[in-house]
């Protein structure tokens, strides 16, 4: 049992006289944190994760404690089975769980490593209070869900909040305030706000203001309508962030503030701007983060020298985005191209690495659907480095495997992420080693030779749950690799991990005897975590995905390894130090 499954077990007795009902975690006081609660209206997709984050940033920087919980209105348990073409990237968390792809926001805004107790979903509450009735733990009452299924809500929140010794919890709602599966959680935050008591909590509204191109002008009614909405269900906002395209003129912020009863200093503009990196300096502009502050009455926490350190330090970040003076083209090749958000945390590594080198990193997204062998070149003639990310099931893959074809053999910048390492495993397999049939039993389950295969160990403990390695675990380093020397000579490194096959060790031998070289394996079993191929300019790959632990001020060496060695590929005659001496320089 977890520490957080630990506490939600140890509630206060409630009995059947009152009908008060609000379990409380052992040890719980409250009114000593205080709760920010972030609600979308009109659309989704607004960006909540990010101003939540953004605005749990700012009050980060002041010395405050933060922790923020993602609630999701689906009833799958977690977000592993979604398909990224639905609902984005699957973002894994250090202990294994599979979320929203929001906690990979907050992860890297708040530099957290966050863990099961920050997600939620209606399939985890309702198994919750299901599994409580049949144990009896209701005390003989109709089990509903006023005050049973918002009460597990609140009980959540609160366990976060002790579990975390949190200033602030930011609470995030998904989708919008119009989604039937939202009623309860909205209703849930009306009921903990009135129990904290006032002062306690704020409320904040992220809405969107249209501007359709044939009228010209900027409309609210929809962002009106929205927000009158969620009045309706007992909630006053208190700040309410208008989401749009360019600045939101007066009118509309007037509009919305005499509907809505929200000051006209507190409806801001949320509009869109070049990097998400820059929208914590707009709301300190807009001084978002004292207006929370005032409203959750915690000026007196506030650490004025520790926020100028923390401050500078951001902003000394910030002031690279836009001053590249290099461009470089990175591919990425994969089967979901069409919707961005299925490779997020990629696109978010490769900016902390382009914003760290001072070099603009294009992204040329390349469909593996359609790729052979002979049209790869053609296919990868503009890029100068190239990443194959994570992906399932057949489609695309020997296009992918083409794609690492062409970069081994013509000394392009190559990453190889999850699929990617297997693929590349494939390969090189086939093309050095002359395993001309070579493939992966999750592509071909009868292959003559699987050199990518389930291990008998992981085949035994399926019963147990499943086969998927997942979350943070060590990787032994290979000393004077080039992963070694990327991980500034550690003996080892940790990364985290959502895959299933793994490399066959019986194939093992004749690939390193090729040349392929194992630089990072698992410690406790036979499982090769990171190859690199010696006598390339760049090919790395790994079991792992390392932009789940990119960070703006800590960019993953990875990745600054990929784009250095591409920008040297494409100015070779700037004569650019080589690739793993701007990883010491930018990652150590």
């Amino acid at each position: 049992m977890t520490k957080s499954e630990d506490l939600l077990s140890k509630v206060s007795n409630v009995t059947t006289e009152s009908e008060f009902f609000s379990p409380m975690p052992e040890g719980y006081q409250k009114g000593k944190t205080r709760y920010c609660f972030v609600t979308g209206t009109v659309m989704s997709g607004l960006g909540k994760g990010i101003f939540s984050s953004c605005l749990a940033k700012l009050l980060q920087d002041k010395g405050l404690r933060v922790a923020p919980i993602k609630l999701e209105g689906y009833l799958n348990i977690d977000s592993g089975t979604l398909n990224p073409f639905r609902h984005g990237e699957v973002f894994v968390l250090d202990d294994g769980m599979e979320c929203d792809m929001d906690l990979g926001t907050y992860e890297r805004m708040l530099n957290l490593n966050l863990s099961r107790a920050n997600f939620a979903t209606s399939g985890q509450i309702f198994s919750s209070v299901l599994n409580k009735e049949r144990h009896g733990d209701y005390l003989g009452r109709d089990v509903q869900m006023i005050p049973h299924v918002t009460g597990e809500v609140k009980l959540k929140l609160r366990t976060l909040a002790l579990e975390s010794d949190a200033d602030v919890v930011f609470v995030e709602i998904g989708g919008t305030v119009g989604d039937l599966e939202n009623a309860y959680y909205i209703e849930a935050m009306r009921e903990l706000a009135y129990e904290e008591g006032p002062g306690h909590c704020c409320f904040v509204a992220l809405t969107y203001i249209m501007e359709p191109p044939t009228l010209g002008e900027q409309k609210s009614k929809a962002a009106q309508l929205g927000i009158k909405q969620l009045m309706q269900l007992g909630i006053q906002p208190d700040i309410i962030a208008c989401r749009a395209s360019r600045p939101v003129n007066e009118t509309a912020r007037q509009k919305i503030s005499i509907y809505s009863n929200v000051p006209l200093k507190r409806v801001i503009s949320m509009h869109d701007c070049s990097s998400i990196y820059m929208i914590p300096s707009m709301l300190r502009d807009y001084g978002m983060d004292f207006e929370v502050v005032r409203l959750l009455g915690i000026e007196d926490r506030i650490d004025l020298r520790y926020e100028r350190k923390s401050w500078g330090r951001w902003c000394d970040f910030t002031d690279k985005i836009g001053t590249a003076n290099k461009e470089i083209t990175i591919g990425i090749s994969g089967k979901y191209t069409s919707l961005r958000d299925s490779y997020a945390s990629i696109i978010n590594a490769l900016e902390h690495a382009d914003i760290a080198l001072h070099c603009k990193v294009n992204i040329d997204w390349i469909d593996t659907s359609d790729i052979e062998p002979k049209t790869a070149a053609e296919k990868l003639k503009h890029v100068d480095g190239i990443i194959v990310p994570g992906g399932f099931g057949i489609r695309g893959a020997e296009g992918k495997i083409a794609c690492i074809q062409y970069a081994r053999e013509n000394n392009l910048p190559y990453l190889g992420i999850c699929f990617g390492f297997q693929m590349a495993v494939i390969e090189f397999a086939r093309h050095v080693c002359g395993i001309k049939e070579a493939n992966s039993s999750e592509i071909v389950p009868d292959c003559l030779h699987a050199v990518i295969d389930i291990l008998p160990e992981q085949k035994k403990i399926e019963g147990l749950g499943g086969n998927m390695r997942l979350g943070g675990r060590e990787v032994l380093i290979t000393p004077g690799s080039m992963a070694a020397k990327l991980f500034n000579n550690a003996k080892s490194t940790r990364l985290r991990f959502r895959h299933r096959y793994e490399v066959d060790p019986q194939y093992i031998g004749q690939l390193e005897e090729a040349g392929l070289v194992f630089s990072g394996r698992a410690p406790d079993h036979p499982i090769m975590q990171i190859l690199e191929l010696p006598t390339h300019p760049y090919f790395m790959a790994t079991q792992a995905h390392p932009c789940l632990t990119s960070r703006p001020l800590a960019p993953h060496p990875m990745f600054v390894g990929l784009v250095a060695a591409a920008m040297q590929r494409r100015f070779p005659e700037d004569k650019l130090p080589e690739a793993l001496e701007v990883v010491e320089r930018v990652c150590v």
